[in-house]
């Protein structure tokens, strides 16, 4: 007969007594720990300013008013708008003021070409169907040449036989030229746009193209 090799065991031999047993090493993150501060920071853009700090074509941006390594737009506001752009090196922050989920709140200063009825307001108040599909009802409210607004360069084409109107417009959703293309669907088209709140921060106090870093909230 032949003698049968003595097969080896899978199993893993036993610590002796008085030793501990083997470990595998723990795999440790590969990621960096981000020790930089959060930064906040609130800026009144002006009109024809790109909401970015670099342009191939020589446009004017962030950068030309804006001297804070590693924040950026949460958000974007149009370079033909004004108002408040929120910057910040928080990811978290950014997403909760962008995501369409999270619905934060803007108001927009619109001065329109015209003079709408409330029936034209109220197609706003409970949503137009755009090409990109129907909006969500808006919060829309006539208001008076706002007090702090200062000069646009350059000013707006306004047609002397025809009335413009200021509203107050807010939204909770994000698409792109949004509130423009609300005011032309019902027939008055956008001559100045400038946002004023988004979130929980205003413009309040804050000059056109000045800047103000607060405490991350």
């Amino acid at each position: 007969m032949q003698n049968k090799r003595p097969q080896k065991s899978s199993r893993r031999p036993s610590a002796k007594a008085g030793q501990r047993p083997q470990r595998r090493p723990v795999r440790k993150p590969t990621h960096k720990a981000n020790n930089e501060p959060q930064k906040l920071v609130l800026f009144n853009k002006p009109f024809d300013v790109l909401t970015q700090f670099t342009d191939d074509a020589n446009r004017t941006t962030l950068k030309q008013f804006i001297d804070i390594p590693g924040i950026y737009a949460a958000g974007r506001l149009d370079r033909d708008s004004e108002g408040l752009l929120v910057l910040t090196n928080d990811g978290k922050l950014q997403a909760k003021l962008t995501q369409p989920g999270k619905k934060t709140s803007k108001t927009y200063w619109v001065q329109v070409e015209g003079d709408p009825s409330e029936a034209d307001l109220d197609a706003l108040r409970t949503g137009v169907t755009l090409k990109d599909g129907p909006t969500l009802p808006a919060k829309v409210e006539r208001m008076e040449e706002p007090a702090q607004l200062w000069p646009r360069n350059p000013p707006i084409r306004e047609r002397k036989a025809i009335p413009t109107t200021w509203l107050a417009i807010t939204i909770i959703e994000g698409r792109n030229r949004q509130v423009r293309r609300m005011t032309a669907h019902i027939g008055y088209p956008t001559l100045r746009l400038i946002r004023y709140r988004m979130g929980q921060w205003t413009i309040d106090g804050l000059a056109n193209g000045e800047y103000r870093v607060i405490a991350k909230p």
